[in-house]
């Protein structure tokens, strides 16, 4: 799941919820209902802007889903 791996990057750098929102430009509930599973399938635009923000690339955000 994508929210995997988001996470882990996001414990590498330090990040909580609130800090990747605002780095994304996205409300702090679009990070609550990725996490929940609400979201099930992100929007590409979002997964870039969570992926620019985290200062990786959106293969990096992949890894978890290749495996």
């Amino acid at each position: 799941m994508l929210w995997f791996e988001i996470e882990e990057i996001m414990k590498e750098k330090g990040f909580t919820q609130y800090k990747l929102a605002k780095k994304a430009g996205v409300g702090t509930n679009t990070i609550t209902y990725l996490k929940n599973g609400k979201i099930k399938k992100p929007s590409f635009e979002l997964v870039c802007k969570i992926a620019d923000a985290l200062e990786v690339s959106l293969e990096d955000l992949r890894k978890e889903q290749s495996k």
